[in-house]
């Protein structure tokens, strides 16, 4: 049996990058403990694949393809959610990339893709939603910020900048849709997704943090059970840090 302190029956959950990484593993932490979910990437077959997975909880699922960095998609996973469901009780603003580039060789187009897919989607899917929720009563928005937005790191810059901007964005929605929506951060340190595949075998074993280690993807899921929770009620406009300690 659920622990009731992280129970979501009843809740509709959004998750941007949900088909796979950090994502997917909460769609399937929401998804256990009560949630109905919607599930939206760019790739909208490998989101009704997760989907078919939460169906087969006893949950419901809406799978969507869209570009969470372009506002007119992102407008269109808003109608298609509140159509599905009448609300959404949690956004996790999760779809993000982080290309390492030097920053003198960072093309317009690339800094521009990083910034709407890491800030301008975000910025719109919470805005809306957040009023929405506060309209409504309350809700939780959980935006999955990262580490180098608080920590100096070459080559990431443009990355770095717009997580830093969601950060602020974070602090500022709390006051803005307070107090009946909560808006909280995780700031998530290297973590073993698809994007590890990349990295050399000793960086997918060691990592410079407390820890010594890269994170499991499941490692991400008590830290978003617990704002996406009510019983997080006192929690708000706060910047959680998962990255395995300074």
């Amino acid at each position: 049996m659920a622990d009731p302190l992280f129970s979501l029956e009843g809740k509709v959950a959004l998750v941007t990058g949900g088909s796979r990484g950090l994502g997917y593993q909460m769609v399937k932490a929401f998804a256990e403990r009560g949630a109905d979910v919607i599930i939206a990437s760019r790739k909208v077959e490998a989101c009704e694949e997760v989907a078919e997975e939460v169906r087969a909880m006893g949950r419901k699922a809406l799978a969507v393809g869209a570009h969470c960095g372009k506002w007119d998609d992102i407008d269109r996973l808003i109608d298609m959610a509140y159509e599905e469901f009448g609300r959404v009780d949690i956004l996790v603003n999760n779809a993000g990339m982080g290309p390492m580039v030097p920053s003198h060789e960072v093309p317009e187009n690339l800094f521009d893709s990083v910034v709407n897919l890491n800030f301008k989607g975000p910025y719109r899917l919470a805005s809306i939603i957040g009023d929405r929720m506060k309209k409504d009563g309350g809700g939780s928005i959980i935006n999955i910020s990262s580490i180098a937005s608080l920590v100096p790191m070459p080559r990431v810059v443009s990355y770095a900048g717009a997580k830093a901007a969601l950060n602020a964005m974070t602090t500022s929605f709390a006051r803005e849709y307070g107090p009946e929506v909560r808006v909280n951060c995780i700031a998530a340190g290297p973590f073993l997704t698809d994007i590890s595949k990349a990295w050399t075998e000793e960086a997918r074993e060691k990592s410079d943090n407390a820890l010594g280690r890269p994170g499991r993807p499941e490692e991400i899921v008590t830290a978003a059970l617990y704002l996406a929770s009510d019983h997080s009620s006192f929690t708000t406009g706060s910047i959680i840090r998962v990255d395995g300690g300074p």
